[in-house]
């Protein structure tokens, strides 16, 4: 992403003043949005408070933003600025709320129902433990799978979007399911992506506190501010969304800079075609 200087206007101060003023700051709310790898997390996540919700988008087969995540745990932590950690890796209606800070990493599975199959514990266990070994409630925050089946004939769910949003999700199912998703089965997924981002809004509603700040760690699709969980929390709820993004995609610069507060660059990944399992079924 590049960042331009503020073109020069009608100003009192000298040219030379101004266009080192403007250089400035234009380059300031660039590093604000986009900051490289080896930024240290407490000064990013610093930028964009406070706030009440603070929402991670993750790529969830990067391990580095999985240490991003831990990272941001302990930083907010480390300031008594955590209000609570909440998972779209574990259903509505679990917690660690109940357990111990030295509760052992088996306790903290259980208490949160975790499906290791589904979300490998080895990726996300250092992040759930850093908050509870600060003594910081981690919260399950996703719509449990036995409301889904509700959630796919629910027309309630079709309006939550305004028109434009709703044909926009309705796209990234599509993209999402590379394409391959019969098209009967496209309202209905949408509205359990819809639900989805409901849940976690109502679960950042509830778990929020004054002074503090609500972390959301999830995927990048529900984070963003256009289509995801922002979507769906009240106006008195300030919330900044961070998308975790692996390496550079040209095509989503000006994608980010309208769906996210800032962007956290990690090292690239090796190509992978993620439809070529869905392609063999």
């Amino acid at each position: 992403m590049r960042c331009h200087p503020t073109p020069a206007r009608a100003t009192r101060l000298p040219l030379s003043l101004f266009a080192v003023v403007a250089t400035a700051i234009a380059l300031a709310g660039c590093s604000a949005f986009l900051d490289g790898p080896d930024a240290p997390v407490a000064r990013r996540a610093a930028r964009l408070l406070p706030a009440d919700a603070l929402l991670l988008g993750e790529q969830h087969d990067a391990p580095e933003h999985q240490a991003l995540e831990r990272e941001t745990v302990e930083a907010l932590a480390a300031k008594g600025k955590l209000a609570a950690l909440l998972l779209e890796m574990a259903e509505e209606g679990h917690s660690t709320a109940r357990l111990d800070s030295a509760a052992t990493d088996a306790q903290v599975q259980a208490a949160l129902g975790w499906n290791d199959k589904a979300w490998p514990w080895q990726s996300y266990g250092p992040v759930v433990m850093a908050a509870v070994r600060a003594g910081v409630p981690v919260i399950g925050a996703n719509l449990p799978r036995a409301r889904m089946k509700n959630a796919m004939t629910d027309v309630s769910l079709d309006v939550q979007l305004n028109g434009e949003a709703y044909t926009a999700q309705q796209d990234a199912v599509r993209e999402g399911h590379c394409k391959l998703l019969p098209e009967p089965q496209i309202v209905p997924m949408t509205r359990i992506q819809v639900g989805r981002d409901r849940a976690m809004a109502q679960a950042i509603v509830k778990a929020r506190q004054p002074g503090k700040t609500v972390l959301l760690v999830t995927g990048a699709g529900h984070a963003t501010k256009v289509l995801g969980v922002p979507q769906h929390l009240p106006t008195d709820v300030s919330v900044k969304a961070v998308r975790l993004q692996a390496g550079e995609s040209p095509d989503e610069k000006a994608e980010n800079r309208r769906a996210y507060d800032a962007v956290w660059r990690t090292p690239p990944l090796p190509p992978k075609d993620y439809c070529a399992d869905m392609r063999t079924r």
